[in-house]
């Protein structure tokens, strides 16, 4: 077992900022008292399922997740910092749940309240599994931070119904759910408790997903061919929750986004602890499908509104972009899982791509204000006047009816510690650059690490290296895939960075004594980055980007028109730390090119182009988009010539 704690200015900020404002904030737009906000029902639908007052169901059918993904955030917070007000209120809100489980251990209040005699009957629509497995997530979170059993015992109980409706047995249900997520959520209760049932049950969901006969399509059959959203349907979409195929035998990254990842997640999960080699191709095939041709720059996945959903390689729109939050996290998920799998920085280098630029642009800095779809371009007008455009926003909401995005960053930002280290054998290795201290075991020695960074303004990192007693094992230090020119110390002394580079891992092997050092230094000058020839969105334009942020030009700083712009081609990039800019951050200003309205002769259009003139262009870290008002935002320029 490791502890990680993390000492970090930059992301101490945000750690603190949702303990402080967002867990509060959402435990009371979960009970429906943050009056600029859209009701949530989410308390209210246990309160009537525990029978402590009358009423409907009101909200979407998986309603109780967010209940269940902010008990899983309080866990984490808890870990990080007791707290005695917020663990009484996560008591009550646990007591609560346990009043509204049914006797037989059945938990969703939907079908408590609202539909009690169709249970288990819309696996496709119904999400019982998935807010089952949130819930599932949550009872680990908050018996590792608090030691109490009470949420644990409650899903207990639930995985012990779900086990005697579902399985390859005689008279069960050979099904599993339309949004995975028990999946994953099954590993940690087995990692938990070692009880193999839970691992089984898992292995049980993913086995049986796009099997022949397709379940979810016999189900839709007996159901009359009924869609719980939209009534009667003549088709049924099985690669929309990726149930089209066996998952050994898919290899395209297709449908729902959240859905996928998640789902992937759990594959990674399963082929590390059984040792699946099919299992295991299907994720590398699955990954790089995902990253090489269907991520955005800022970490983002889900092209399209429609479905939330993948789309088909190289389909990156970025004015109409979804890029749901809680796609990227699962990306992240799913990263941390193949890391496990396999020590390759490639998936380290995503995980800090999603999580510094589009889960952390999510969040307004005020925590209480959030991006659901995360554009790469904003026009504003369009956003109100577009049909096609109106799932795009130009500042973020306080909450939504379908509010699953704001508590699964909360729940990210309190378990970071969790993605910064993994161990293979006896080396360390080191996947984000986060100031932290860890204390874990290398072989047979105990080992406390102690790192210190500057990220992500300065790429300046120190890890004191402190061994109970001298011995012998290895630390791995990522090379970030942006940088260029990494310098890496022990001691004092310079290594040679041409040797023992494995997976994009400078490896260090030697014997360690307490109080030996290693300073790295990689540079962060900002850059131009450019997008394959057949990413149609971005031809003939660039992005800039500096270490792992990803830049953008917003309306504030360039004039309330972006469409007029470009970036010179010849143009170099000055950095200054604007300590004014929300908080502070590095602002990059470059030379470019303003087309002069006033010079246009023509009509609606001309023979003659209008003229141009120079202009300084100022770019921001894209997460910090959307803070000053509302405006017009372009990750990807044209680039000009004089």
């Amino acid at each position: 077992m490791s502890k990680v704690t993390i000492k970090d200015e930059f992301w101490g900020r945000y750690i603190q900022l949702v303990q402080d404002v967002v867990i509060p904030y959402q435990y009371e737009a979960l009970h429906d008292r943050v009056p600029e906000a859209e009701p949530s029902h989410a308390i209210a639908n246990f309160e009537i399922a525990a029978g402590r007052k009358k009423g409907e169901f009101h909200g979407f059918v998986f309603q109780d997740s967010d209940v269940a993904k902010w008990l899983e955030a309080v866990g984490y917070s808890l870990t990080i910092k007791r707290d005695a007000v917020l663990e009484r209120q996560a008591d009550e809100v646990i007591d609560l749940i346990g009043e509204a489980q049914q006797a037989d251990g059945y938990l969703n209040t939907y079908f408590t309240i609202k539909e009690p005699g169709k249970r288990w009957t819309n696996l496709n629509d119904c999400h019982e599994l998935y807010c089952a497995g949130h819930f599932i997530e949550a009872a680990v979170s908050y018996y590792e931070a608090t030691g109490k059993r009470k949420l644990l015992d409650i899903m207990c109980r639930m995985v012990d119904h779900i086990n005697s409706v579902f399985g390859p047995e005689a008279g069960k249900l050979r099904g599993y759910d339309g949004h995975q997520e028990i999946e994953l959520a099954l590993v940690k209760l087995y990692r938990l408790t070692g009880d193999e049932k839970y691992l089984l049950l898992s292995s049980f969901f993913i086995d049986q997903r796009g099997q022949q006969p397709h379940f979810l399509e016999q189900e839709w059959e007996t159901r009359g061919r009924i869609n719980h959203w939209v009534g009667k349907t003549d088709t049924l979409d099985l690669k929309y929750n990726q149930a089209h195929l066996p998952v050994r035998e898919q290899s395209v990254a297709i449908g729902h986004s959240v859905r996928a990842v998640y789902m992937y997640t759990a594959m990674a999960d399963l082929a590390a602890l059984t040792g699946d080699e099919a299992l295991r191709k299907a994720c590398v095939r699955l990954w790089n499908n995902l990253a090489d041709k269907q991520m955005y720059i800022t970490g983002g996945i889900g092209s399209t509104h429609a479905g939330e959903a993948f789309t088909f390689d190289y389909d990156l729109p970025n004015d109409t972009a979804y890029a749901e939050t809680c796609a990227s996290i699962g990306l992240i998920f799913f990263a941390q899982r193949m890391l496990r799998l396999s020590p390759d920085a490639q998936y380290a280098d995503v995980m800090e791509r999603a999580l510094y630029n589009n889960v952390l642009g999510s969040m307004a800095q005020d925590g209480k204000h959030y991006f659901y779809v995360n554009p790469l371009e904003v026009w504003p007008q369009a956003c109100n006047c577009n049909p096609d455009k109106q799932h795009v926003k130009s500042e973020r909401q306080g909450w939504f009816g379908c509010a699953c995005c704001p508590p699964n960053v909360a729940r990210l930002l309190t378990s970071l510690n969790q993605y910064i280290y993994t161990t293979h054998g006896d080396t360390l290795y080191t996947n984000l650059y986060i100031g932290s201290e860890l204390n874990t075991k290398l072989g047979d020695t105990q080992v406390a690490i102690h790192q210190q960074s500057n990220y992500p303004w300065e790429g300046t990192v120190t890890m004191q290296v402190n061994p109970a007693a001298a011995a012998e094992f290895g630390i791995a230090l990522r090379i970030p895939s942006w940088s260029q020119g990494m310098e890496i110390r022990v001691n004092g002394e310079l290594l040679n960075m041409a040797m023992d580079v494995e997976q994009g891992y400078r490896i260090i092997r030697r014997v360690w004594a307490a109080g030996d050092v290693i300073e790295v230094q990689v540079p962060m000058e900002a850059h131009r980055v450019y997008a394959h020839p057949l990413l149609q969105a971005d031809a003939h334009k660039t992005a800039i980007q500096r270490g792992p942020l990803v830049y953008c030009l917003e309306g504030t700083d360039n004039g309330q028109s972006l469409s007029p712009i470009s970036i010179s081609e010849a143009g170099a990039f000055t950095e200054a730390f604007d300590k004014t800019l929300l908080g502070g951050a590095v602002v990059v200003e470059s030379s470019g090119f303003c087309v002069e309205q006033e010079s246009w002769n023509g009509g609606l259009y001309g023979r003659d182009k209008a003229m141009v003139q120079p202009v300084t262009l100022k770019a921001i870290p894209y997460y910090l988009w959307g803070n000053r008002g509302s405006g017009e935002m372009k990750v990807w320029i044209p680039e000009g010539k004089a």
